[in-house]
């Protein structure tokens, strides 16, 4: 609903394409998050790399923190 809101907005008969284009690329999307997780399940069965894992998060969210202090 909220995506054909959107697409509404657009006078242009192509609108339909977004629509979509957002399907498919949410059935790629999860197929492929699907079969990740499947293909990465070995390796999350190890501590270390769950720690890894929360390390880079941190990171990313500390970075993304101290870009958003210094551009406010």
């Amino acid at each position: 609903m909220l995506l054909g809101s959107f697409a509404a907005g657009y006078a242009s008969p192509d609108r339909w394409f977004l629509g979509a284009g957002a399907m498919l690329a949410g059935v790629l999307w999860f197929t492929a998050l699907g079969f990740g997780a499947r293909l990465l399940g070995p390796l999350f069965a190890r501590p270390l790399a769950w720690r890894v894992l929360d390390s880079v998060i941190a990171a990313v969210l500390l970075g993304l923190g101290l870009g958003l202090l210094c551009t406010g």
